[in-house]
């Protein structure tokens, strides 16, 4: 705190370091820049008081302010304190785009809808704040965040993070110790104890009377320099204490010493005040119409307000505003237990079922003695509710309490799992836990027993994606077999899934062959088989027996995704469907999914599904050689994983630094991901990384160290894993080229097996160009043609330039030196209107052995703009508007027109036209 009395900053004691702090936030936001500052302290360390000083100057500076707090007993309503910080700004609603603005709508209870994804809503809470600030600069201040409940919070920080040229400050304080990882990182101010002259100033105004110096050096001592532990600790002593030094430290933690004071001065009031404290402190939403009228329902007279007004707790004006937050909580824990039940139950009565049936169940669940049918059906009916608003943390809470309080073992078991479902969802993954156990301390039939195999599976999955999850999902599928075929099914398919990111890590019984053989006998389904039901068939086929016998199957399956168009289902299984196209070596179908699967996840505002839609777009896109649109995802990629925090690893950069022949770059990422997904047994990711150090070599010429990798991609089973066919590939060209027939032959021989069972011209023309690597003569000369011809009816123009590349250097090396320039000229534009140098260089060096001046091009790249500064660039080349593009890259359209002014004079260009 730091105050001398008022509230107003104006009477801050020292604080000069930290108002300057605030100042500067604020001065960036009236100069129309946007800031943001995360003020953390002990409790009573006045960060309270700090942001009453930043109101105040806001206020004088011009700038709206909109404010918020965090209410202990409100962390599990969804959105609350979102929507208290919002409230003053829904009149802007309607200039949102409409995925975002039915997100809010849905999220604040104002509309019913399909529960809207976090970061969607985080997305939608950054233009709104922006909109509200295009007519003045705008400060949006939040106390006691850690407080907040979770999806307000992280709505907040995703606001906060992507903040930059809006007239924008926001300021947080968050007590600490606490776990604060959603605001972690962002610029930060710690407030620390009073000076020592400044400490014994505030003290002195604390006391009436004579202070012994030993007692005033040990309470200094003691306090170091908590404002309010000054003003508050010496209320405690007496005349005797003070001026006669007979006084014993306390061992107590300062914060519990504070909150023990405020007991005292709780428990020094009138009966009739501390019940109508309790009511105020057991109530977030500080309506004083609901204090009062819940005061009258326990005989409580208006004028016992009076006496705690007097001693300073709590000011009852507009709304009811205690004088610091440690004031709610030592009230409410100073109360028994029977008074705490009687204002929660004046509350629940006190409250319009109508207008707030949630609350209204919150506080009867709180007033309950013990096990109580109807009040728990209640508490499901909110937990419905919250979760259609997308409070996957509010239902579970409800759930719990209704698991908690309901008579019935089996249906209290159902009630458990359920909340422990939500609780997986959140990513709340110790809780799940904990609510699994209450569900298995009661009577199971077999549906909740296959349910908490279910659950702890998907936890598995959820926590890591890790090699624990296949054999969990496996053994829950089983269970659901004779319970219900359909769900045993997906979770059949789940399993497939987790055993593909499994991989060669996966442990013993987990891996795809062990999971195709199971889902094998997974019952068949109970309706007409859709694309997902064939999708499982087509995997286990793939994966049990071979390229052969499921190529047919995966084929019907991606037919029938092309018909069906399910957003849930699509959305859930296009992941496996892109990677079956991949298994199918259909380039066609791979890029029309992973371009539906981008579109779909966007359109939903899935932005969780996001980062695993864009990597196997990306994939798509760099073996289509298009490595500028590419990279602008693999940005994106970035953009989105660090706004929700998903854990994937960095699949596309690493395929994009392999194309472009960045080798250090390339050699960072890949021992970086290496050791995050060993640690998290993601084999996939082990496979990946070694193909793309394979292609970079191969790039580069180094066919040695190319060999070497190559060969621990493709050291796995090749159904398995697209990323072993694609290092065979790799293997051919680096054994063949290095020397090392035998091996290269053997790669050919295990490529064949899936190139041959797809038939398509992309397999077929990379099995010729790998063939022809091993021949001679006119027979090689034929394979070389036949694979330029084959890619060249595919889109994958990578592939089809590495065709010409090794056609045109073996024809040099026949001494065919016209045919090879020709092919060696076609190879060096390619690569280079590609962007991938690595290639671009070595087929220039076999220009250059021909005979052939070569004067090295520079590659197609925008050079002198920033990654994102070439994304919007090129998205505002393609027509998006400001609104358009800031919607998908999670900034505000006044970011985006801040960046293309940067572009604009990079370029040396006036308006969007030039960028054409």
């Amino acid at each position: 705190m730091g105050v001398s009395s008022s509230g107003s900053g104006a009477g801050l004691l020292d604080r000069h370091v930290e108002r300057r702090a605030v100042d500067q936030v604020l001065e960036r936001a009236a100069a129309g820049e946007s800031a943001v500052l995360v003020v953390r302290g002990e409790p009573g360390i006045g960060k309270t008081a700090l942001l009453d000083y930043a109101v105040s100057r806001a206020s004088a500076s011009d700038l709206r302010v909109v404010r918020a707090w965090g209410v202990e007993s409100e962390m599990e309503l969804a959105f609350a304190g979102l929507h208290q910080l919002c409230m003053p700004m829904l009149g802007r609603l309607e200039q949102l785009p409409k995925p975002q603005r039915d997100a809010l709508a849905v999220a604040f209870g104002m509309r019913e809808g399909l529960a809207p994804d976090r970061f969607l809503a985080g997305l939608a809470v950054l233009s709104l704040l922006a909109a509200t600030a295009e007519d003045q600069p705008l400060a949006c201040v939040v106390d006691d965040a850690q407080w907040l409940d979770r999806a307000s919070v992280q709505c907040l920080a995703f606001a906060a993070r992507r903040l930059l040229a809006e007239p924008i400050a926001f300021i947080f304080a968050v007590r600490e110790p606490v776990d604060d990882q959603e605001l972690a990182g962002l610029p930060g101010l710690t407030v620390t104890g009073l000076g020592s002259a400044d400490a014994r100033t505030l003290l002195a105004s604390a006391i009436n009377g004579r202070l012994d110096a030993e007692v005033r050096d040990r309470i200094l001592a003691e306090t170091s320099g908590n404002p309010l532990a000054l003003l508050q600790l010496p209320r405690g002593l007496g005349p005797a204490q003070l001026a006669g030094g007979f006084w014993l430290p306390d061992s107590r933690p300062l914060a519990g010493r504070i909150e023990n004071s405020f007991h005292r001065q709780f428990e020094s009031l009138p009966r009739e005040t501390q019940r109508l404290l309790l009511t105020a402190a057991a109530d977030p939403t500080g309506s004083m119409t609901l204090l009062w009228r819940a005061g009258e329902l326990q005989g409580i007279p208006a004028a016992a307000a009076a006496a705690a007004e007097a001693a300073g707790l709590v000011e009852l004006g507009a709304r009811v505003h205690f004088g610091h937050p440690l004031v709610r909580s030592a009230v409410y824990q100073a109360a028994s237990a029977g008074d705490r039940r009687e204002a929660h139950r004046a509350l629940a009565e006190a409250t319009d079922p109508e207008a707030d049936p949630d609350r209204r169940a919150w506080h009867r669940a709180h007033a309950a003695v013990g096990p109580d049918a109807e009040v728990a059906d209640e508490l499901e009916r909110s937990a419905s509710r919250a979760q259609a608003r997308g409070g996957l943390a509010a239902a579970a809470a409800f759930l719990e309490r209704a698991a908690a309080l309901t008579p019935d073992p089996a249906q209290r078991a159902d009630r458990a799992l359920a909340a422990a479902q939500a609780k997986v969802q959140a990513g709340a993954f110790d809780d799940a836990r904990q609510l699994l156990g209450m569900a298995e301390a009661a009577p199971l039939d077999e549906l909740q027993r296959a349910r908490v195999d279910l659950l702890r599976a998907q936890l598995a999955f959820a926590a890591n994606r890790g090699n624990d999850a296949p054999p969990l999902l496996l053994r829950a599928a089983k269970r659901l077999e004779p319970i219900d075929a359909d769900l045993a099914r997906e979770t059949y398919l789940d399993a497939l899934n987790a055993a593909l990111f499994a991989g060669r890590l996966a442990s013993p019984g987990g891996g795809p062959q062990e999971a195709a053989a199971a889902a094998r006998t997974a019952p068949r389904p109970s309706h007409p088989p859709r694309a997902s039901d064939l999708l499982l068939d087509g995997l286990a086929a793939n994966f049990s027996e071979g390229y052969a016998a499921g190529s047919p199957l995966l084929r019907r399956a991606l037919g029938a995704f092309d018909r069906e168009r399910s957003e849930e289902g699509e959305l859930r299984w296009l992941w496996l469907a892109c990677t079956a196209a991949i298994h199918l070596w259909d380039d066609a179908r791979w890029d029309t999914l992973s371009g539906r699967y981008v579109h779909l996840a966007r359109d939903a505002g899935a932005l969780s599904e996001l980062p695993l839609a864009l990597s196997q777009r990306v994939g798509a896109l760099l073996f289509a050689g298009e490595l500028a649109a590419a990279a602008s995802l693999v940005e994106e990629v970035q953009v989105v994983t660090e706004a929700t925090g998903s854990r994937l690893a960095p699949y596309g950069a690493l395929g994009l630094a392999a194309l472009r022949g960045r080798e250090a770059e390339l050699s960072k990422l890949a021992t970086a991901t290496k050791d995050e997904v060993v640690r998290r047994g993601e084999g996939i990711g082990i496979g990946l990384c070694d193909w793309a150090t394979a292609v970079l070599h191969n790039g580069l010429g180094h066919y040695q160290n190319a060999m070497q990798a190559a060969e621990m991609a493709s050291a796995y089973l090749a159904n398995a894993s697209p990323s072993v066919n694609w290092g065979l590939a790799e293997l051919v060209e680096a054994a063949a080229r290095g020397g090392m027939p035998e091996r290269a032959a053997d790669a050919v021989r295990r490529l064949s097996e899936s190139t041959s069972a797809s038939g398509s011209d992309w397999a077929l023309g990379v099995e010729a160009r790998s063939r022809a690597l091993l021949s001679e003569g006119d027979t090689a000369d034929r394979l070389y043609r036949e694979a330029i011809e084959r890619l060249g009816r595919t889109r994958m123009r990578a592939d089809l330039a590495r065709a010409h590349l090794v056609y045109g250097e073996w024809l040099r090396r026949e001494n065919h030196r016209s045919h090879a320039r020709e092919q060696l000229r076609v190879a060096y534009k390619r690569f280079t209107d590609m962007g991938m140098e690595g290639f671009a260089d070595r087929a220039r060096r076999g220009l250059l052995a021909t005979g052939e001046i070569v004067r090295k091009r520079a590659v197609d790249t925008l050079t002198d703009l920033t990654a994102q500064e070439a994304q919007i660039a090129k998205l505002a080349r393609a027509g998006r508007t400001n609104q358009e593009i800031g919607g998908q890259l999670f900034i505000s359209p006044r970011t985006v027109e801040w960046h293309l002014g940067n572009v604009f004079a990079k370029l040396g260009i006036t308006s969007r036209r030039d960028l054409r």
